[in-house]
């Protein structure tokens, strides 16, 4: 497949800047399949959407504030953006990240960086290590003998800021908006986006209606997001990310679909964590699933998500899912002004047969 053939024309002003409030008034476009209309909704909707007996699936994973300013010691500015922590092959004898540097061809392996407000003299906090391909460096926290992951997770608070989408430009008020309202463990370098629309009123409201919900886990780096270089869509590579499938949500979907109910993901995260479950046979571990072309579902049934960038992976991920269709459905949210990406809109497909 030609990457060209998942190119779109998308205004920037399409390009939310920010989070409508509530999270729930966001507008959502669901498909009703070929030949049919879309319907005009809104998230706040989805349970009247959603069918007694449907599981709905939310990825858990919380944002880690990894984007750190920090310096050198000769007063030099050096931007660290952690990517993903790693248990097993961290430099030295401690745990380590994977992490983006810059300018990463001014900082050699082993340099010190503190804090860049702390005064001179202050105790480095990183250190920067070997490259580890890609762009992508091997990086160190400074922190004291006997400390642990709540120690190291402080640290990162303390001198870190939410690591927004370049394309958005306006700060945001609250970062805690750039959180679903039911992330846990601090892990991802972006948010799963589809799940920023939701309240803990629309959940309560969700299982009043007879839909269950369940959750995953899939670590989100930001290559989850970027735009595929290549020309082929086959030659762009995915890299791998952690996902962790509990035992309760398998056997819920499992049930959903003895029962006849549809499984719906929130989130193209979602889905993978489950695609990746049912696909490698394992329900923890690490994914670099590509879901393209004639890709054999097995799990997910429906998808709320929002809209991708052009080019993108996750663009090809909805054409598996629907078909070329997805062109008729962003020509229509582009018409009707509904808001892109990160912080906007979003729309309800689904695989299932149409009558």
């Amino acid at each position: 497949m030609e990457t060209a053939a998942f190119d779109y024309d998308l205004p920037p002003a399409r390009i939310a800047q920010h989070p409508v409030e509530p999270r729930d008034a966001s507008r959502l476009l669901v498909d009703h399949g070929p030949g049919r209309p879309p319907e005009h909704r809104h998230v706040r909707d989805l349970p009247q959407l959603l069918e007694r007996g449907d599981l709905l699936v939310l990825n858990e994973t919380r944002v880690l504030p990894a984007r750190l300013h920090l310096r050198k010691a000769t007063g030099g500015a050096v931007e660290v953006l952690l990517l993903e922590r790693l248990d097993d092959e961290a430099p030295g004898d401690s745990e380590g990240w994977q992490a983006l540097v810059r300018p990463s061809r001014k900082v050699a392996p082993g340099t010190a960086l503190t804090g860049a407000a702390d005064d001179e003299g202050a105790d480095p906090v990183v250190e920067v290590h070997d490259d580890a391909g890609e762009g992508k460096r091997l990086i160190r926290l400074l922190l004291p003998d006997g400390a642990d992951r709540d120690d190291e997770l402080a640290l990162i608070e303390r001198l870190g800021e939410m690591p927004l989408p370049p394309y958005i430009t306006t700060p945001l008020a609250e970062p805690e908006r750039y959180q679903t309202v039911y992330a846990r463990r601090p892990a991802s370098a972006a948010a799963p986006t589809a799940g920023l629309h939701f309240t803990t009123t629309l959940l309560e409201a969700v299982r009043a209606s007879g839909v269950a919900i369940a959750t995953v886990e899939l670590v989100v780096g930001l290559d989850t997001f970027r735009p595929m270089a290549t020309e082929q869509v086959e030659d762009h590579m995915m890299h791998t990310e952690a996902y962790r499938v509990p035992e309760e949500t398998w056997s819920q979907v499992k049930a959903t679909h003895e029962q006849g109910g549809s499984v719906v993901a929130v989130g193209t995260t979602a889905m993978r964590a489950l695609e990746s479950a049912a696909a490698r046979g394992e329900l923890a571990g690490r994914t670099d699933l590509f879901i393209k072309g004639e890709f054999p579902f097995a799990v997910v049934d429906q998808l709320l998500t929002n809209f991708h960038l052009p080019r993108s992976s996750l663009l090809v991920l909805v054409d598996a899912f629907i078909g070329p269709r997805w062109r008729d459905l962003y020509a229509e949210a582009l018409a009707g002004s509904y808001r892109f990406l990160s912080f906007g809109d979003a729309m309800l497909i689904s695989r299932k047969r149409w009558p």
